[in-house]
């Protein structure tokens, strides 16, 4: 069996800045946030008690909208797709408005989502151009644990902006560890820096317990929403967010590396209109997991679904909520007291 996410984008600082008001440094790739960023909207979060495991995650939702100045606002009375995994969330990443929810509060392991995170902390400290040197430990982590992997072999020598690639789109273990082994230096330090970004985000229900998301004990957890809110700053970077909606991605052998072809996990890119990634997922424990997003008539929809039974079904939810959100006014009515259906 595969797991770690089975086989079968100073603009993300700029919107953390903004989003969640961090300090955390510009990549070398940063351009100016959008303008929603600009105006000081910060994404809503679940009050309450959302880390219990209850039948639904409490309703309210906090946070100023920049643009309208108002909590996030309900959505019309309109049914909402069934939802079959443990948790599910989807908002709209300009105004805040909160479209779904159910347990989107609830601790959960993420699996390979862990991934993104890895991602975005790499980009923090690497230059895209800077060379990395597989090691023989790299390999053997991703076999050992039977993860999936990028096919790397020891030796070769690759650049960051490939081994991106290479986390993001078949999520290979080889390449996180190899990043993490280079950019912590070391897992352990590699994870601390992490957990530091996800508390400078505001991502107060998430904890890595590695950079891959492999399962080992007391290990990490998110949430629907915080990896929602984790979405929208790595969509924000233009780098990853190209990474994460490229449907394949070719290396050409060279003196350095032999030829790699990766094709993204995600089933969701050229098949959903608008589709834009980011990033699927799956172990035993986590069960089937994907962060996804898409533009929609000029509206960017972002979208988590965690713990569902099956790879295709994943999808399908996604497909559910993306085109069922869609269907509702930009602006969906005030019914008072800045509830959100499904919640």
């Amino acid at each position: 069996m595969q797991i770690g996410g089975i086989r079968l984008g100073a603009c993300a600082a700029l919107a953390a800045l903004a989003v969640f008001g961090t300090g955390l440094s510009a990549p070398a790739h940063a351009h100016p946030a959008p303008a929603a960023a600009r105006a000081g909207w910060t994404a809503p979060t679940v009050t309450g008690a959302p880390g219990t495991a209850g039948s639904a995650v409490p309703a309210r939702l906090t946070g100023a909208d920049g643009l309208a100045g108002a909590v996030a606002r309900p959505v019309a009375d309109r049914a909402a797709p069934a939802i079959t995994g443990k948790a599910a969330y989807l908002f709209d990443a300009a105004t805040g408005t909160a479209y779904f929810g159910k347990q989107a509060g609830r601790r959960l392991p993420v699996a390979s989502l862990t991934k993104v995170m890895t991602a975005y902390v790499v980009l923090r400290q690497a230059s895209l151009d800077a060379v990395v040197r597989i090691d023989a430990s790299d390999v053997r982590h991703a076999r050992a644990n039977d993860a999936t992997s990028a096919g790397l072999r020891a030796g070769e020598r690759l650049t960051v902006r490939d081994l991106l690639y290479g986390v993001m789109l078949p999520s290979g273990a080889d390449a996180s560890h190899a990043l993490a082994r280079v950019y912590g230096p070391g897992a352990a330090r590699f994870t601390a820096r992490m957990n530091a970004a996800a508390r400078a985000l505001g991502l107060s229900l998430t904890r890595y317990a590695n950079p891959d998301g492999l399962p080992e004990p007391g290990g990490g957890y998110s949430t629907a929403i915080d990896q929602a809110k984790l979405a929208r700053v790595a969509l924000n970077d233009p780098v990853l967010r190209t990474i994460a909606s490229t449907r394949r991605h070719v290396v050409r052998a060279s003196k350095l590396h032999r030829a790699h072809t990766w094709t993204n996990s995600n089933k969701l890119l050229g098949k959903t209109p608008g589709a834009l990634g980011v990033k699927t997922g799956y172990t035993r424990a986590a069960g089937y997991c994907l962060s996804f997003a898409a533009d929609r008539d000029g509206r960017l929809l972002i979208g988590v679904v965690l713990g569902e039974s099956s790879s295709d079904r994943r999808f399908r939810s996604a497909d559910r909520l993306l085109d069922w959100a869609a269907g509702q006014a930009a602006e969906p009515p005030d019914l008072g007291a800045g509830v959100v259906r499904n919640l």
